[in-house]
C-alpha cells in the first residue's frame, strides 16, 4: 500500500497495515523496594526456578511503570510510587523466547507498617525476603543479577543505565 496522508482513511489504513506486520516487544518491568536497613525485596515464584525482583509482564499496550504497579498489587498487595527509572536491559532472544524490553523502576523505602504486611497475594509467589544487595546478586539469575547490580548503581546517583543482555552498552 502506497502511504496517502492527504486521505485520512487511507494514511490509516496504511498505519494499520505497518502496525500489523512490524515486531512487538514483551515487556518486564520489575521494581527496586527496599526496607528501612537498606535491603532489597526479592520474591520467590512458584512458576520458574530461583528468586526474583517484585514485577512482572506487561500487558497489550500496558506501560511499563503501569505494568510494575499492577504487578505489585497483585501479588503483593502493594501500592507502592513507581519512582525513576532505574533500568532498561535488552534481553536477546533465548531458548524458545523472542526479545524482549526488561525495565527496573525505583519503588523506593517501604515503611515499616507496609514491610511487617508483607506477603504473597496470589498463587504466583511462595516466599518473599529481604536481602543485603550483596545477597541479592548470589540469589538472582545471572543476568537478573547483572540488571539488579546496575539498578543498585542508578540509585547510587549513577542515573538511569541502558544494557544489552544484562551488560552495559557501549
Amino acid at each position: 500500500m502506497r502511504p496517502n496522508p492527504g486521505s485520512p482513511d487511507a494514511w490509516n489504513a496504511y498505519l494499520a497495515e505497518g502496525n500489523a506486520t512490524q515486531a512487538r516487544k514483551r515487556v518486564a518491568a520489575d521494581v527496586v523496594l527496599r526496607n528501612a536497613a537498606g535491603e532489597f525485596l526479592l520474591v520467590k515464584p512458584t512458576y520458574k526456578p530461583g528468586w526474583d525482583l517484585p514485577g512482572g509482564m506487561a500487558e497489550a499496550n500496558e506501560a511499563p511503570e503501569r505494568a510494575a504497579a499492577r504487578e505489585l498489587r497483585e501479588e503483593l498487595g502493594l501500592t507502592a510510587v513507581i519512582r525513576q527509572l532505574l533500568v532498561v536491559d535488552w534481553v536477546a532472544p533465548h531458548g524458545p523466547w523472542d526479545d524482549q524490553l526488561a525495565f527496573i523502576f525505583d519503588g523506593g523505602v517501604l515503611d515499616e507498617v507496609a514491610v511487617t504486611s508483607l506477603r504473597p497475594h496470589d498463587y504466583e509467589l511462595s516466599e518473599l525476603r529481604f536481602v543485603r544487595a550483596c545477597e541479592a546478586k548470589g540469589l538472582l539469575r545471572e543476568r537478573l543479577s547483572r540488571r539488579f547490580e546496575a539498578a543498585v548503581h542508578a540509585l547510587a546517583g549513577g542515573g538511569p543505565r541502558y544494557l544489552r543482555n544484562g551488560e552495559r552498552s557501549p
